[in-house]
């Protein structure tokens, strides 16, 4: 039996749960929603609130605004069932046509995949999350590598450069051991005390 559209697009995630609303479910299985609703209602004991739900008003709104397959729901005096998994099972079941029997095949198969897309999805972020945490880690050390390192990386600075000149001491006297270092000191030595007569 061909789909009329791939049936992932039509489950729906609702108060964290993965949900056909009942229009769609409906739709797939061959007979008015009207109908589908009066099944469930006549057997109601065997769809346990993990089963099926009623959407909010506000929950109605989010629905038709970010799906325009469901515009025709705005205007419905009722507020949509949404059927879980094991919900759409038991409402083909309850149904008990061979259009819904096939159909929920389908159905079973495109929330399993949904189901292993999300574990892929969830295992790839994890993944994801240990790269990124292991990038941090070599980023932190490699920057204090680098802090390490820098100080040997500069050049050395430059020695000392010698003055060009005569270095004095605090006393303006000539500092060195050359003759000019000796010149007052032979000063000295010429200028004797004269000497005196007896």
């Amino acid at each position: 039996m061909k789909t009329p559209k791939p049936i992932e697009i039509l489950i729906q995630t609702i108060r964290g749960h993965k949900v056909i609303i009942d229009a769609d479910l409906a739709k797939l299985y061959g007979v008015p929603t009207k109908a589908l609703n009066q099944a469930i209602k006549r057997n109601s004991n065997r769809f346990p609130g993990d089963f099926m739900f009623r959407l909010s008003g506000k929950e109605k709104e989010e629905l038709v605004t970010n799906c325009d397959h469901l515009a025709r729901l705005k205007y419905a005096k009722s507020l949509p069932w949404a059927f879980t998994e094991h919900g759409a099972i038991m409402a083909a079941m309850v149904l008990n046509s061979s259009q819904a029997v096939s159909m929920s095949v389908y159905v079973v198969r495109a929330f399993i995949q949904m189901r292993e897309r999300i574990a892929v999805n969830t295992a790839i972020l994890k993944r994801l999350a240990e790269i990124d945490r292991t990038l941090l880690q070599h980023d932190a050390a490699l920057r204090d590598i680098y802090r390490k390192l820098l100080p040997l990386l500069q050049p050395p600075p430059d020695p000392p450069r010698r003055g060009i000149g005569f270095i004095t001491d605090n006393q303006g006297h000539q500092k060195g051991q050359g003759s000019l270092g000796r010149v007052p000191e032979q000063r000295q030595w010429l200028r004797a005390e004269p000497t005196t007569k007896h």
